[in-house]
């Protein structure tokens, strides 16, 4: 009986694209604030070399969630708590009333930057990259009571607040590769950011997982 060694299995790639491109399903998840968003993921990119890529990475995705008082600024807090008193005061304050705003989300991501990769093996190429970008994010406010009512016409007259910020992080993605030219590609990405900064009082960190297909073609990378 003969056995088919690693080597065989397992060795360097044959075929290198110029060009790449890869479109698939995306989840976005921000525990801080318990936003979780699903969408789409677009990458394409032009090889330089075998083991560098340059390339454009984009997102749109929606969720929900909803906020309460003890995420915003301190000086928000203090004024929301300010109001509650006065509310408490003149017995218009619910017992056990807490502040809480329902809000959903689209949000963008754009980026674009080097990615590294490893064709070491025939079936499996991984990759690593630098994270920097800009997130454009568009809360629409629902709130559910008439005192979170007057705190929206505070926060957001319009009822929607919207805001562009940087981000930073790194990730990396495993390319099963199925033939030559077409893979399955799997994106692991962490990233932190500061999206409304004059509402939220933290930054938030931000996991993206993202699966598809993904296809390589033009002239082969020899080097």
């Amino acid at each position: 009986m003969l056995i088919a060694s690693p080597s065989h299995l397992f060795g360097e790639q044959t075929y290198i694209g110029r060009f790449d491109a890869y479109g698939g399903f995306m989840y976005f998840d921000s525990p801080h604030i318990n936003l979780a968003e699903r969408g789409f993921h677009f990458q394409g990119g032009v090889r330089a070399r075998t083991w560098l890529s340059l390339g454009f990475d984009f997102t749109t995705d929606t969720g929900h969630t909803s906020l309460g008082a003890d995420l915003f600024t301190v000086s928000l807090q203090q004024q929301i708590g300010a109001l509650l008193e006065q509310l408490a005061a003149a017995g218009k304050l619910p017992p056990g009333y807490t502040v809480s705003l329902p809000i959903s989300s689209s949000t963008q991501t754009y980026a674009a930057g080097p990615q590294f990769a490893f064709h070491r093996w025939s079936r499996v190429t991984l990759y690593v990259r630098p994270d920097f970008g800009a997130i454009h994010e568009t809360a629409t406010l629902h709130p559910q009571d008439p005192i979170a009512t007057g705190i929206v016409a505070q926060l957001a007259p319009s009822g929607k607040k919207t805001d562009w910020t940087p981000f930073y992080g790194f990730g990396g993605v495993a390319d099963v590769n199925i033939t030559k030219h077409f893979a399955l590609r799997l994106n692991a990405d962490f990233v932190h950011d500061h999206l409304f900064s004059d509402v939220l009082r933290d930054g938030r960190n931000t996991y993206r997982l993202a699966i598809g297909p993904a296809f390589q073609f033009g002239q082969n990378v020899r080097k």
